[in-house]
This record gives C-alpha cells, sequence and structure tokens, in this order.
C-alpha cells in the first residue's frame, strides 16, 4: 500500500512535469462519477452521475475562467468549475446528448430504449427539469445510442440495434423515420452526416450508411476485420478501433474502403464496453483520441497512416487521472482508475474535458511537443 507522503511526492513530481506539457489543467471532483460529457456551449459541460441504486445528478457546469484567459495561468488543482444548473434523475444516466440551439437534453438510463428530454434552466430558475419522455423500441434492451439536431424543431435519431433506428420529434414524440433493417448488431455509435444521412455503426464493425429520403435498404460497409470495433466520423473522416487495438480509416462517404490502418499502443479494453470512447479531433487536422483501454487518454496523429498496417504511439497521454487519484479511490474501484469517458471542446484545437471511475473530472489543453504548440 502507498502511505500519504508517497503519494504526496509522486503527485508533486507529476505536476512539475506537467508545467512543460500543458498549457492548462484543471481538476475537479464530483460526488459520483460520470459517463457522460456533453458542451452545452464553448464554455459549459453537462454531466450526471449513473448510479443504479440511489438518485442520479444532472449538472451543469461552467468551466474554469482561466482557461479562457488570453494569458494563460497554467496547473490548477482547485475547484474552479461552478455549478449553474442541476437537477435529479431517478434512474442512472448512461447516455446525454444535447440538442445543439436549445436549453434541452436528452438522456437515457441504459437499462431501456426509453429517453428522458430535460430542459437545462435558465434565467431565474437554476433547476434542471424533466419536461417529457419518448419512447425506445419495443422489447428492447437498454444501450442506447443518439444523435441530436435541430432541423426546424428538436429532433433526436436514436436506436439500440442496428435494425431499430429512428428519428424522433421531441416536442410531439412523434417517429418522423424508422430504418427497415435485419441488423441485429448492437450499436456503438450513430452519427448524422446531414439533414438526410447518417451512419449507424455496429459492434462487430460494420457500418451502415442510411438516407432517410428513400426505402432503398442501407449501404453496407463490413468490418475490417472479424472483432468489437468503436467507431467515430467526422466531416473529413471515419475511424474504427478495434478491441485488440487495431485502427481502420475510412472516406465518411465510402465506408467500404479502408484509406489508413495502424497498431495502437492502446492495450487492452477494460471495465465497461460503454466506457470506450475514439473521437476526431473537430479543430485539429488528423487527429483522434482513444480512451477506456487504461487511465489515459491517448492523442493519435493519423496523417501518416497508410494503406499497410504500421505500430503507432500516442502523440500525447494524458496521465493525470491515474496518477491524482487517491490510494483509497484506486482499492475501492477494485484495481486502478480507469477513464469513463472524455470530449474536445468543439472550437479549443487541443482542450480537452475527461472523467474516469474516481469521480474525477479534468479540462486541460495539451502541448504539442513535436512542434512546441
Amino acid at each position: 500500500m502507498m502511505d500519504e507522503s508517497e503519494y504526496d511526492d509522486i503527485l508533486d513530481d507529476w505536476f512539475i512535469e506537467s508545467l512543460k506539457t500543458y498549457r492548462d489543467l484543471h481538476v475537479y471532483q464530483l460526488e459520483f462519477p460520470t459517463r457522460v460529457i456533453e458542451w452545452t456551449s464553448g464554455k459549459t459541460i453537462c454531466v450526471a452521475s449513473y448510479n443504479k441504486s440511489t438518485k442520479n445528478e444532472i449538472l451543469e457546469l461552467s468551466l474554469p475562467r482561466k482557461l479562457f484567459a488570453e494569458e494563460k495561468k497554467g496547473l490548477c488543482a482547485e475547484r474552479d468549475f461552478k455549478v449553474l444548473h442541476g437537477g435529479f434523475s431517478s434512474g442512472p444516466v448512461s447516455v446525454l446528448k444535447h440538442v445543439p440551439g436549445t436549453r434541452l437534453i436528452v438522456t437515457n438510463d441504459g437499462l431501456t430504449s426509453d429517453l428522458q428530454v430535460w430542459n437545462l434552466g435558465g434565467g431565474e430558475s437554476d433547476v434542471i427539469a424533466k419536461v417529457a419522455s419518448v419512447q425506445g423500441g419495443e422489447g428492447t434492451p437498454g444501450g442506447v445510442k443518439m444523435a441530436a439536431r435541430l432541423s426546424p424543431q428538436p429532433e433526436v435519431l436514436h436506436g439500440c440495434r442496428g435494425g431499430d433506428v429512428r428519428l424522433t420529434r421531441l416536442s410531439t414524440g412523434q417517429t418522423l423515420y424508422r430504418l427497415a433493417s435485419a441488423c441485429e448488431e448492437r450499436l456503438t455509435r450513430l452519427h448524422l452526416l446531414s439533414d438526410a444521412v447518417f451512419l449507424a455503426a455496429c459492434a462487430n464493425g460494420d457500418v451502415l450508411t442510411v438516407d432517410t429520403r428513400t426505402s432503398s435498404p442501407p449501404q453496407l460497409a463490413p468490418a475490417p476485420d472479424s472483432d468489437v470495433w468503436w467507431t467515430d466520423a467526422s466531416g473529413s473522416g471515419l475511424v474504427r478501433v478495434s478491441a485488440s487495438g487495431q485502427a481502420a480509416l475510412s472516406d465518411p462517404r465510402n465506408p467500404a474502403g479502408v484509406v489508413g490502418r495502424a497498431r495502437l499502443a492502446a492495450g487492452a479494453p477494460c471495465r465497461h464496453p460503454d466506457d470506450v470512447t475514439v473521437s476526431w479531433a473537430p479543430a485539429l487536422d488528423d487527429a483522434i483520441s482513444l480512451s477506456g483501454f487504461s487511465s489515459t487518454v491517448q492523442i493519435y496523429d493519423t496523417s501518416s497512416w497508410g494503406s499497410e498496417p504500421r505500430d503507432a504511439n500516442p502523440l500525447f497521454e494524458h496521465r493525470g487521472h491515474g496518477v491524482c487519484s487517491l490510494p483509497s479511490s484506486a482499492e475501492a474501484e477494485g484495481g486502478a482508475v480507469a477513464l469513463t469517458g472524455h470530449v474536445w471542446h468543439p472550437k479549443a484545437s487541443r482542450t480537452l474535458v475527461s472523467a474516469a471511475t474516481d469521480a474525477s473530472l479534468h479540462v486541460w489543453d495539451w502541448i504539442d511537443q513535436s512542434d512546441g504548440r
């Protein structure tokens, strides 16, 4: 067992080292861990706990002001986050999506396919209140994936399996579209390419391209190999990462064609499959991030990946959750602290927020040592 002085020494050494690798790093401790981190604006996020035996908090937090100051203030382990709005869910919150352009969020408990719609509050109210429910697929188990849009009214794309995806208008609960497919694979991602076209990524690595304007069956892009896969897509690329650490890049307009491959130094996925997150950087060319394989968030540069697989080491690793966690937290979790999720800032190129099983929440702006930025 590690005594308190040894832990303090390790923490001090890491913070000193981090002065060279982070422009900003802020550490916050939630009461309960979260699997969801969703931007509600450029300076605010929404998180929620997933405890099955108690009520679960849903919080909208403002990020530290220092993060957005013109002069960077460096590392900070203080509680610089501020609770703006809060509410309680009677069930766990395993999935949460903000509807762009609104003060609405949509959640799922991971136990059923039903959705809950919440108003984040504002003006004179600081309460996050449930305003509606949306029924999911009949007899469909939990594990919903979602994508939300405002077109012209709030709508959410949701489903648990490839053959049970639907588009629902939140104001009325009306089903605007339902995917007719025999695919029964569990979904790992839904991604809207446009108002009419979306991708449905499955756990076996298959990707369905669906055009809601036609009754034709979806186009199927089969998995690169037989394995469990996690997927993300952006306007410029689609990336799939397998449980064995294999990565494959495709053009989202042609998911069947693989244009880049790599063997990532990621290790093996740990704990819960929903804790694995792979994500394209929205404001940094050719960068992806990966968490859920260890107590780190890894950043990879995909620009040199070619048709033949190559070994790829991370461009950067955020090790803060594992280093900063108290020894008692790791013991309570039955081992090392693990990541439960992370998100990129929508506009700041190297800023991310990450969360772990010890209820820690970090926001960090990393430095690319290869170019000093």
